[in-house]
């Protein structure tokens, strides 16, 4: 039950090269992070520093803990699609609890600890007593789980006890805490699987749950113990994330459940159950992290990688499926005598060949001569959104005419993600970093490690707090928000109803303009806000928030988005209202908001000009990395673009 039934026949396949067939098979994730490894440091100089590969092993160890809690499930043939959203919850709660509610730090994070805990027990109930599939009681948890980060948040970043946040630091000035903590999370694993009576119930259950009925075991019980340790672990993971950001953010950890559960696949688990270990599971976070790592080393388009993440996903179930038609076995849990040994001797045998690699591609490297140009990274909050893109646009159009090598990441609303992103910016050969931040208080950590290595930052859009910048390049969110609401209530005459569509929650630029609109609010007093609904800078998310607004106040006079996605999505939404009953304020300037002002549907968008951001912040850039002065604060215009004046106007 705990292992696969098949096994190989000894001899079958023959010869050294049998041998060397079966031991590619059954060490497939450990081959394949060996030939990454490899791969990667033949393509990049930048990798094989000791700087770089601490930096993988800090990005891989969030996925890593979860991953570890995950694997309990799947090796008793279960999923938990809930863990990204437990770690934000519980780091929520210890944020809060120790700095809103004056709670002792040492009791907050016993409090955030429960709480990953309960989650977990709520999972396994659901899919022990409950009956439910585990597919949609993890899911269920999902949405609930990150709706309580959100109303315990407010939506807003929570920052982090410093007496935590030293979870997210070095010891000894070089070793980071986040690998410790993965380390020891590891060896849990390991022991729990391989040691204990619950680790043995995990594979009954995963290899024949009825045959572990029969045989005695409280299947139902054994599964709430299941359930509640990955909520433990979840829990680990979402503390250690946020003390890497040096806040709780409400959002962070979007995503990461298919990350954990792609490392257990990768790792050698099945997902019908009964294998899996721990070394398999970090060899699966391990080769994540190197392939984000090495992907922006060597400037691979945030798009393309989400593909080639993809396809390795596939191929390690594809692999996994030719292991079993071969015939190869995965050791078991707490197998001893020559298994152990031969898995011993696998590891032995792999430390070596990476030794000779180092060699290897450090004496290739160290024959090369380094590029002449600047070489400058860039790191956007996102790429789905048409303001950021064109700052990279701008800022791309600008490199290729001052002769500059730009890198350009997509973060993806993901504080953490961005973390990584400039970690793997600072141990590369760049000359000057460019950050957008997703928050900024969250960017600041890794901002500071730009700092410490002498390399000049500078922040576009957003400002970085608690680390120095060079410069930032920004038009003001606040003046923007105060100019979009004096637009719509000169239009409005004074007076009206309106409703406000929010951005995505716990982002700087949400705050600053929904601030600064009630700012300027406050001169008119005839204007009534009868709604306020994040849409999260999305188009349809846009046109549904609306939608259903409308349905509740459909004499409303106006709405102002913050930013002209959600604009339009409204625009949609009113139909042949807007821009005659309903007038729509938008921010941003982008092409098909202005489209939208010539049209006359959407009244007016408060243009950033992003085009000019990114130009203005490269051209920065290359003059702090040449010594030259550099003005801290670069205001670019904002200016309110309605059908008078949009006739030549260039976002």
């Amino acid at each position: 039950m705990a292992t696969d039934t098949l096994k190989s026949t000894p001899g079958a396949q023959g010869g050294a090269t049998g041998g060397l067939r079966r031991l590619l098979l059954d060490n497939g994730a450990l081959t394949a992070l060996i030939v990454l490894v490899i791969a990667m440091s033949a393509l990049s100089g930048d990798f094989l520093t000791a700087d770089n590969l601490l930096n993988v092993g800090v990005q891989a160890a969030v996925t890593a803990i979860l991953a570890f809690g995950v694997t309990f499930v799947i090796v008793s043939a279960g999923i938990d699609l809930s863990v990204g959203s437990v770690a934000a919850l519980s780091a929520t709660v210890l944020a809060w609890s120790a700095t809103e509610a004056g709670i002792p730090v040492v009791l907050a994070v016993v409090l955030a600890v429960a709480t990953g805990i309960v989650c977990g027990l709520v999972n396994g109930f659901l899919v022990s007593y409950g009956k439910l599939p585990p597919f949609i009681a993890t899911l269920a948890m999902l949405s609930v789980a990150r709706g309580l980060s959100l109303v315990i948040s407010q939506g807003s970043p929570i920052a982090f006890p410093d007496s935590v946040s030293h979870l997210g630091d070095t010891l000894g000035g070089w070793l980071p805490v986040p690998v410790l903590v993965m380390v020891v999370m590891g060896l849990l694993t390991a022991f729990v699987l391989g040691r204990t009576y619950i680790g043995r119930s995990m594979y009954a259950i995963g290899g024949n749950e009825e045959a572990a009925r029969l045989s005695g075991l409280r299947v139902k019980k054994q599964k709430l113990a299941i359930y509640a340790f990955s909520g433990l672990f979840a829990a680990a993971a979402g503390i250690v994330l946020a003390s890497r950001l040096a806040s709780a953010q409400p959002q962070a950890a979007q995503g990461y459940e298919l990350d954990a559960i792609a490392a257990v696949v990768i790792g050698g688990a099945s997902l019908a159950g009964g294998t899996g270990k721990a070394s398999g599971t970090l060899i699966g976070a391990l080769i994540l992290a190197v392939l984000r790592n090495g992907l922006n080393l060597l400037s691979v388009s945030a798009f393309w990688q989400q593909v080639v993440i993809g396809v390795v996903i596939a191929l390690a179930v594809l692999f996994d499926t030719v292991r079993r038609k071969a015939g190869t076995t995965a050791p078991a849990a707490g197998a001893s005598g020559g298994g152990k040994g031969k898995q011993a001797l696998t590891y032995v045998i792999a430390a070596v060949v990476a030794v000779a690699v180092v060699g290897a591609t450090s004496l290739l490297h160290n024959g090369s001569s380094a590029a002449d140009r600047p070489k400058i990274g860039l790191s956007l909050s996102t790429l789905n959104n048409p303001f950021f893109v064109q700052i990279r646009d701008g800022a791309e159009e600008e490199a290729k005419k001052l002769g500059v090598d730009l890198t350009v990441t997509d973060a993806q609303n993901d504080a953490s993600q961005q973390a990584n992103q400039l970690q793997n910016f600072t141990s590369g050969s760049l000359s000057a970093v460019v950050v957008n931040p997703v928050d900024s208080d969250a960017a600041g950590p890794s901002v500071r490690g730009a700092n410490q290595a002498g390399i000049p930052v500078i922040a576009v859009d957003r400002g970085v707090n608690e680390a120095d910048t060079s410069a930032l390049v920004a038009s003001d969110n606040v003046e923007g928000g105060a100019l979009g609401a004096k637009a719509l209530a000169e239009k409005l005459g004074g007076k009206g109803t309106i409703v406000i569509l929010q951005g995505q929650a716990g982002t700087s630029a949400s705050r600053e303009r929904g601030a600064g609109f009630a700012e300027g609010l406050k001169d008119y007093p005839g204007i009534k806000v009868v709604a306020k609904q994040p849409a999260d800078f999305d188009r349809t998310k846009g046109l549904d928030v609306m939608t259903n607004l409308l349905q509740a106040h459909p004499d409303i006079d106006g709405v102002f988005a913050e930013n002209d996605e959600m604009a339009l999505g409204a625009i949609k939404a009113l139909g042949s209202k807007a821009g005659t009953s309903v007038q729509v304020v938008g921010f941003d300037g982008t092409p098909d908001g202005l489209k939208a002002v010539r049209a006359g549907t959407l009244y007016a968008s408060v243009a950033q000009q992003p085009s000019e951001l990114g130009r203005i912040a490269v051209r920065n850039a290359l003059r702090a990395v040449e010594g030259e002065k550099v003005e801290k604060m670069v205001k670019v215009p904002v200016k309110v673009v309605t059908k008078e004046n949009v006739a030549g106007f260039e976002g």
